[in-house]
């Protein structure tokens, strides 16, 4: 069975990311490991998924049409979590959604997407949101 992992934000990148994984998954016949992941250095992180998210985002998956598993995890990089999570269920597609970053911004910051881009034993799918 095909295996699609999912870098999953509670935003529009996340959302366009895991549309398209749906798709794919569906394409297919395969089933999709969603990442919500965090670095837990700040307070409040905007992209880490609370337990009211992840239960809605339970609820919208619950009629995929296809088996799916959520994944919540913290650790020194996101996108390694990602790559962790790819390596662990033998991933054949990592899907990241895609943010506009200044230069500057990534050098302080990193990018999570660049970091899978250039660390996955798989193929990946970067996508942007519509509009």
């Amino acid at each position: 069975m095909t295996t699609i992992v999912v870098g999953w934000t509670p935003d529009e990148f996340g959302e366009a990311a895991l549309a398209r994984g749906l798709e794919e998954a569906k394409l297919r016949a395969g089933r999709v490991v969603v990442v919500n992941a965090t670095r837990g250095d700040a307070l409040v992180d905007q992209r880490y998924a609370d337990d009211e998210q992840i239960a809605a985002l339970a609820t919208e998956l619950g009629g995929a049409g296809v088996e799916v598993d959520v994944r919540r995890s913290m650790g020194a990089d996101v996108g390694d979590q990602v790559l962790a999570v790819a390596a662990d269920v033998s991933a054949d597609l990592v899907v990241i959604g895609l943010r506009r970053r200044t230069p500057v911004g990534k050098l302080l910051m990193g990018s999570v997407a660049q970091r899978v881009l250039l660390g996955a034993e798989c193929a990946v799918l970067a996508v942007k949101p519509a509009g």
